[in-house]
């Protein structure tokens, strides 16, 4: 199925992009600014790298035989500021797009349609990775949004800058 193997290297390539995009916006930041939030029912940048970490590992550790909301993950522990520095962030980071990227690299065209459940929900592994393609877009946005805001003027554009 020639369609299937174009489709993951197609998938894998986007989120690597993601990553490589918001990593890009992080590295502008000051330890303090990656804890920054406008306010108590928002999240920092921190909190959002530690949802995506903790969904990341949940949703792709061993995603084709176990349901991806392990009895193990406290989604809610995700939205509490506990990590104190920059580099356990960034920990936090790579660890979730580890397990991610290795689960995504492992998996064979006729997985594809395979079902596979998160919580409790069946999904095809196409569906379950255009769920996270959604997810995961949408956190590295709000993390652009964030570091441009706290940056202004300082703002290094990390895609065409405007009118050039």
């Amino acid at each position: 199925m020639i369609i299937g193997s174009e489709y993951l290297k197609i998938v894998i390539h986007r989120f690597k992009d993601a990553k490589v995009t918001a990593e890009k916006a992080m590295e502008q930041l000051t330890e303090s600014e990656l804890f920054w939030a406008p306010n108590e029912e928002s999240n920092s940048v921190a909190i959002i790298v530690k949802h995506m970490s903790g969904n990341m590992v949940s949703r792709w550790t061993d995603f084709l035989t176990s349901d991806g909301e392990k009895p193990s993950r406290n989604r809610d522990d995700e939205f509490v500021g506990d990590s104190q520095t920059k580099e356990q962030v960034m920990e936090l980071w790579e660890l979730g797009w580890d397990t991610f990227l290795s689960a995504l690299k492992d998996i064979d065209e006729e997985h594809l349609l395979k079902t596979i459940t998160i919580r409790n929900e069946p999904h095809s592994v196409i569906e379950a990775i255009e769920r996270q393609m959604y997810h995961y877009s949408y956190h590295v946005g709000q993390i652009i949004y964030i570091v441009k805001y706290l940056k202004s003027g300082d703002w290094k554009s990390l895609t065409i800058p405007r009118k050039k």
